[in-house]
């Protein structure tokens, strides 16, 4: 099984049980495989977020999913979270929902690791993203490496230099 028909298969499972696909990796040899699955509730907010009861439930419907299919094999190691306070950003719904906000980007044919804002998303396989220089640029989502939403009240709560007094 490919890994995009592998992804298919787990978005529309997670889906079915009410959840959102955040994020999905694979990794190691076919004989330890390691899956990391990060789902979310649609209408999450602070405090309101996917419990541990969720991910038992995903977990459970997976591991059925992969044992019906073959295309993972035995040997696995699967893990289902939450998405955390730095969510990725992963698919085009995700880069739509979140335009105005910051991530934090790894991507090809971007230099460092930037905060960029979401403008827009022209088409499915593309972001409009303005660079922290004020840039405007256009990036494949296929050339994202990583991208995490940043919480503005992450950086709300840091201290902020001392001022002087006013002069009036």
């Amino acid at each position: 099984m490919t890994d995009s028909a592998l992804i298919a298969d787990v978005r529309r499972q997670v889906t079915e049980l009410g959840y959102e696909l955040v994020e999905f990796r694979k990794a190691g040899p076919p004989q330890h495989l390691s899956i990391q699955v990060r789902i979310d509730r649609p209408d999450s907010r602070p405090g309101f977020g996917v419990t541990a009861e969720d991910c038992t439930r995903v977990s459970r419907a997976l591991e059925r999913l992969f044992e019906g299919t073959g295309g993972v094999g035995s040997r696995y190691q699967l893990q289902v979270s939450s998405p955390g306070i730095e969510r990725p950003v992963r698919f085009p719904e995700h880069w739509r929902r979140y335009a105005g906000r910051t991530v934090k980007l790894t991507a090809r044919g971007v230099a460092g690791h930037p905060r960029a804002e979401i403008l827009g998303v022209p088409d499915e396989a593309h972001v409009r993203l303005r660079l922290p220089d004020g840039a405007e640029v256009q990036v494949a989502l296929h050339d994202v490496k990583e991208a995490l939403l940043q919480d503005e009240t992450v950086d709300d709560l840091a201290p902020k230099p001392k001022q002087g007094p006013r002069r009036a």
